[in-house]
């Protein structure tokens, strides 16, 4: 598959990063209108997220990696590039949980019923955990944006499983500042503020990417992209959906997904 950096190229990853992050404003809108959170159903689209992440980092992101870095690397070298760049990103976003106090960090953070805490508690939990979704959602960004420009048999899976996995993200940002404030306005304010910083990140690879885009750094940037989607799937959603107490709708979710992603590549 051949890359064509073009504008219109470049206008649509920008666009399909925005969709991404936006969702998590779709999260804060649920939390208002939904009575009780529907367990099974976020433990199922969180596995089905893990699923596509994981199937089209390693079955065809990677191979895409090693393609292309072939053109300009003979034998294995070539592959170690590759190898490295793929740990690397599981680096940088392992890097940014060590940072983050667990108490405050999306992927430790727990759900603790809201009756009975302080209102400048709640508060606090919800700015801090906005924060940190923010943090993460930036290299989410990168991620998203790099895939786009590779082809849309990629990009839109990867589309669909960031924004599924925002969602609840939305919700955890929203509930705790709407329980403090009382205000729906501010709590939808910060949880679609929480996912802008995808399209930030996407801005970022742009300005400070493209510029020296080369096979190489193009098949390096895929397969770092690849790390971040294996990690994110390994250390956030699996655990994620696993924590709701649904195991079963969780693997379920990961082989749906899996089955997914294995024949929407083999129709597109």
């Amino acid at each position: 598959m051949e890359m064509i950096l073009n504008f219109d190229t470049i206008m649509l990853a920008l666009g399909l990063t925005m969709i991404a992050g936006l969702s998590t404003g779709i999260g804060g809108l649920m939390s208002f209108f939904s009575k009780t959170t529907n367990t099974r159903f976020l433990s199922a689209a969180l596995g089905l997220s893990a699923g596509v992440m994981v199937y089209v980092s390693l079955l065809e992101m990677m191979p895409e990696a090693y393609e292309k870095i072939a053109e300009v690397f003979d034998g294995k070298l070539g592959k170690v590039y590759v190898l490295l760049a793929f740990f690397a990103g599981m680096a940088m976003i392992a890097l940014i949980d060590f940072f983050i106090p667990a108490d405050e960090n999306p992927h430790e953070f727990h759900r603790q019923p809201m009756s009975g805490q302080q209102p400048q508690k709640l508060k606090r939990t919800g700015l801090m955990l906005a924060l940190a979704i923010g943090i993460h959602n930036f290299p989410e960004g990168i991620a998203t944006f790099v895939s786009a420009l590779d082809g849309l048999d990629v990009a839109l899976p990867i589309v669909f499983a960031i924004a599924i996995h925002n969602i609840p993200e939305g919700i955890a940002v929203s509930v705790p500042i709407y329980y403090s404030t009382g205000s729906k306005k501010k709590a939808l304010l910060h949880s679609t503020l929480t996912g802008l910083a995808e399209p930030v990140g996407a801005l970022f690879a742009m300005l400070f990417l493209l510029p020296f885009w080369t096979p190489t750094v193009g098949a390096l940037l895929l397969a770092g992209v690849a790390g971040i989607m294996v990690y994110i799937s390994f250390d956030e959603l699996l655990p994620g959906a696993e924590e709701y107490g649904h195991h079963h709708y969780a693997i379920g979710g990961v082989i749906v997904g899996m089955v997914v992603m294995a024949f929407s590549l083999l129709l597109f």
